[in-house]
């Protein structure tokens, strides 16, 4: 069920989240719309906007404590009262809106854990897949992605296997069954299409034994050689489906740098298929909006099956490359 605005609302207070992004330019009384954080990942970045708002009292940026709010009206205007510990922030507002802007996410990577990156960053393009699911629903989704975020449900593929970020970052939820047997139904189909019969049988039989020991040899096999067609085309699978977005641009100047680089990976990417590897151009970037530490950069990840296991190589491509 798609949620509206004063439940969204509703939904972050009660989670404790409350991320102003207050004008800069502007003062306390002055109208002005003021976006709050909704739901920021490399999918998209949502706000809810309090439209023709002025506000009084005093935001902490930085809280962490418990918060409280009040609702109220006032006259054709909305208040909203918010307390962080002993500081009140209030705000009167004309209405609430939501702004969402989804992005391509195929070709995104962060390299924060080591080992299987290639199978790490499927994990990690699932997951931001489920978050975008999870709190915008399915309209924000192509029917693809609809299939495809139920991999997020399958425990030897997802982050109890494969977590692509440090252990404090995680966020476990809960595996339905019927969402499992679902993400089970891609594996299969992913499988057949890689005529991967080995892999094809272990999925069956993990369907109908989904017990600890059977997860962590389905895991353990996923980064053999022999499965490399299925990783491969998992892959190809998930940036089909992302291509229809589009990628953040920050600003003239930043986008020329960044052009010069990927073309720079893309050389780098056909040398290294010309002797046999698997190579994506992958990018690591910030939010557009919201203050964010990450750099941008860019990276040629290279893989390839090996004797036993498969083999992957990441190089950073910068102006010195």
């Amino acid at each position: 069920m798609e949620l509206n605005t004063f439940q969204m609302l509703q939904e972050l207070i009660r989670q404790n989240e409350f991320e102003l992004l207050l004008p800069e330019d502007k003062e306390q009384n002055q109208l002005q719309d003021i976006r709050l954080v909704y739901q920021m990942n490399d999918t998209v970045e949502s706000f809810l906007v309090f439209r023709d708002a002025i506000w009084t009292g005093t935001y902490k940026k930085d809280y962490q404590g418990k918060i409280k709010a009040s609702y109220d009206r006032d006259g054709v205007r909305y208040v909203l009262g918010v307390r962080q510990g002993d500081s009140v922030i209030t705000l009167f507002y004309r209405t609430l809106e939501q702004q969402v802007q989804l992005y391509n996410y195929g070709d995104i990577a962060h390299f924060w854990v080591p080992g299987y990156e290639n199978l790490r960053q499927l994990e990690f393009r699932i997951a931001v897949l489920w978050d975008k699911f999870t709190y915008l629903g399915e309209n924000y989704c192509t029917e693809g992605e609809r299939r495809l975020v139920h991999l997020a449900d399958v425990p030897a593929l997802n982050f109890c296997s494969y977590c692509a970020a440090p252990e404090e970052y995680m966020v476990p939820h809960e595996m339905p069954r019927a969402s499992f047997l679902k993400g089970l139904d891609v594996m299969e189909d992913m499988a057949r299409q890689a005529k991967d019969g080995t892999l094809v049988r272990l999925i069956r039989l993990y369907r109908r034994f989904p017990q600890p020991v059977l997860t962590k040899y389905l895991a353990h096999v996923l980064h053999q050689s022999r499965h490399f067609g299925f990783v491969k085309i998992l892959t190809e699978t998930i940036k089909k489906e992302t291509a229809v977005y589009p990628h953040r641009s920050f600003g003239k100047r930043a986008d020329h740098k960044l052009a010069r680089r990927i073309k720079k990976a893309e050389e780098k990417c056909r040398k290294l298929e010309a002797a046999g590897y698997y190579a994506e151009v992958l990018r690591e970037e910030p939010f557009t909006i919201a203050e964010d530490h990450t750099d941008l950069k860019v990276y040629v990840m290279a893989s390839r099956p090996g004797f036993r296991n498969q083999k992957v190589k990441i190089y950073e491509i910068n102006d010195h490359s």
